[in-house]
């Protein structure tokens, strides 16, 4: 597991790093915001533990600036700030744990065991499957086989649309309202037109088609 620590206190810092390395985790440090978001947006962790307190740019605002760049990766935090309020200034901002200084290592462990064990979870909630397709929501890749597939926005929540109802007919209503969320008007093909573009990403080159036409009902994926 590969983690990124940002901390601007060296004994601090050094304390953590060593403790994680001694229980085989992989770690990269930061001292100062800037660098550490740098490093978080630039670099694959699975876990970011960030002092609230930092020079440049202060764990809080660089959890929310990283959650706004679709960065989504576990961040513990870590303060001296122990009040309730700060607590939930912190989560707030989006980080999904906090801990509150000073602590004892096998705390710090046992916070990172349970943050792992909640992406694990989680990660088969996040991706949607059909035969040999894939959607991932957590960073919005899409594949079928071994080929990447390039989707717009609007493809993307159609796709997934139909993905969460598998072996249902959705009728074009149904789309209409929960992806567009518009009443259907029977005098536009638009659903048809997303489903034709879809169509031509996701089935044209491969022999199985996916998205299947029930005549008169709606869509489906088997």
């Amino acid at each position: 597991m590969k983690i990124l620590l940002i901390e601007d206190e060296p004994k601090t810092l050094s304390f953590i790093k060593q403790g994680l390395q001694e229980n085989s985790f992989e770690v990269d440090t930061a001292s100062e915001g800037i660098s550490g978001k740098e490093l978080a947006l630039t670099r694959k962790y699975d876990l970011i533990i960030s002092d609230i307190i930092l020079p440049n740019l202060d764990g809080r605002q660089l959890c929310r600036e990283l959650r706004q760049a679709g960065n989504q990766t576990p961040l513990l935090m870590l303060t001296a700030l122990g009040g309730a309020d700060h607590v939930v200034d912190g989560l707030d901002s989006g980080a999904d744990d906090y801990l509150t200084k000073p602590f004892e290592f096998k705390e710090l462990l046992a916070r990172i065991r349970n943050l792992t064990k909640r992406v694990q979870a989680s990660a088969a909630d996040r991706i949607l499957t059909a035969e040999d397709l894939s959607m991932d929501l957590q960073t919005r890749q899409v594949q079928r086989g071994n080929t990447h597939i390039s989707l717009t926005a609007k493809e993307f929540a159609l796709l997934e649309y139909l993905l969460r109802n598998k072996g249902r007919v959705i009728s074009k209503a149904e789309l209409a309202k929960n992806v567009w969320k518009i009443d259907f008007d029977t005098g536009t093909n638009m659903v048809e037109v997303y489903v034709n573009y879809l169509r031509r990403k996701v089935d044209k080159e491969f022999e199985r088609k996916l998205i299947q036409t029930q005549f008169g009902m709606g869509y489906i994926i088997r």
